[in-house]
């Protein structure tokens, strides 16, 4: 396993410097064309910051704090259903508690959802 994670690493470092170098290849032919306000179109975190992306995010830790609280709720039921079951079976031979566990982080992001879509009306 351990040469497995060795061989991705190389692997992705070795993309990381083509894909360094190629871009600064082509930033420099767009320079030296004369486009400087088009220079900036392979920065990736330039291009993705839009004014609709930061309205979107715009209470980041009200949606992670959601989606703890609620995945901590999810823990709590699963471990309150499993004494009543017997815990093999419930937690090796059954999907219940990731489904359980999934709903309840879905809720979190739903509530986070409303949270901001009732703001920006306000």
């Amino acid at each position: 396993m351990d040469k497995v994670i060795v061989v991705a690493v190389v692997f992705y470092a070795f993309y990381q410097i083509i894909k360094n170098f190629t871009d600064f290849l082509l930033r420099r032919k767009i320079i030296k064309a004369g486009h400087f306000e088009n220079a900036g179109i392979l920065d990736q975190k330039i291009a993705s910051i839009s004014p609709e992306n930061q309205e979107a995010n715009k209470y980041p830790s009200l949606k992670w704090g959601l989606v703890a609280f609620f995945a901590g709720i999810g823990f709590i039921i699963i471990n309150q259903m499993s004494p009543s079951i017997s815990y093999n079976s419930f937690m090796e031979n059954s999907t219940l508690p990731f489904g359980i566990e999934l709903v309840s982080i879905s809720l979190g992001f739903l509530i986070y959802f409303l949270i901001v879509n009732f703001s920006k009306k306000k």
